[in-house]
């Protein structure tokens, strides 16, 4: 079995980030052993969702509405500073609701200041209200985040040539500093055939999302041969995309991943994200090193 990396979410909304501090779990799970360590995003949620949730098979939000939610670009920043080796990333940032310029330059500085530790997920998005809220057409959020990610590494070059889109115009003549260290991965989130698509012709890979008690290595696979068979039409090099998977409802329950591993790797995945536990001190670190010992057997 090929090694599988293993990433941590760290808790950016509900009460843990005040309680117990981004950063002092960011460090903890670092020092647990994890590859990477993950926020999710949302900028601004309504009393109420209609919208349909693609990843509950109800299609409801499953969580609070009104629960604080740090930033996900500041939570990072505070991860940062936490720590020295993990890899940092957004699992998944909405980006069609960011000003393109403004991220860019928050990934740099993030980027710099990790020492090239960045990595975004980032998706079309699901939340209708959410785009509503924030003014953002929500019919055109797939143009919107192609063109994002165009406007993203044209920005990150430092002197990015003049861009005229159907939703952004940057004019030419600019500079922007600091430029990223590294290529800042980009990895498409969703399940749909356009968000496979996107992984293959303009992504650096897929961010997918399964429920820990619902893996389905037969549909990350399917999955996977989608982006490579996108990547090969557009005449990118399928091997040098990656997959990587979100567990969510994982923690706390190692005992249902572990088996799974050989069955991921065969899929073509490169590494999991777990949910973490906070109730049981240790608890992270447990699942963390049971998964390791698992994949080394």
């Amino acid at each position: 079995m090929t090694r599988i990396q293993i990433g941590a979410k760290v808790p950016n909304s509900g009460p843990l980030p005040a309680e117990r501090g981004i950063g002092a779990m960011a460090a903890e799970l670092e020092q647990a052993g994890f590859d990477s360590l993950w926020v999710s995003d949302h900028v601004i949620m309504p009393a109420a969702v209609s919208s349909w949730y693609p990843f509950a098979e109800d299609g409801k939000v499953n969580w609070p509405t009104d629960a604080p939610y740090i930033d996900a670009m500041i939570a990072l920043m505070a991860i940062a500073a936490a720590t020295e080796r993990a890899r940092i990333g957004t699992a998944v940032l909405v980006l069609p609701l960011r000003q393109p310029v403004v991220l860019a330059k928050q990934a740099a500085s993030i980027d710099v200041l990790s020492g090239g530790r960045l990595e975004l997920g980032v998706g079309a998005g699901w939340m209708a209200e959410e785009f509503e809220a924030l003014d953002v057409p929500f019919a055109d959020r797939g143009p919107i985040l192609t063109e994002w990610i165009g406007l993203l590494r044209a920005v990150w070059t430092g002197q990015p040539d003049p861009v005229e889109g159907a939703h952004y115009t940057l004019p030419g003549g600019l500079h922007s500093g600091p430029v990223p260290p590294h290529q800042i991965p980009l990895l498409m989130g969703g399940h749909s055939a356009a968000a496979r698509k996107r992984a293959g012709t303009i992504g650096d890979g897929w961010l997918a999302q399964q429920s820990a008690a619902e893996l389905d290595p037969a549909d990350l696979a399917a999955g996977i041969a989608q982006m490579r068979r996108a990547a090969a039409a557009a005449g990118r090099d399928p091997d040098g995309l990656r997959t990587v998977l979100r567990i969510v409802d994982s923690a706390g329950r190692p005992e249902l991943i572990s088996p799974a591993l050989p069955a991921l790797s065969d899929a073509g995945i490169s590494e999991i994200i777990l949910d973490t536990d906070w109730s049981v001190p240790g608890s992270a670190a447990a699942a963390g090193q049971m998964l390791r010992t698992a994949e080394q057997t």
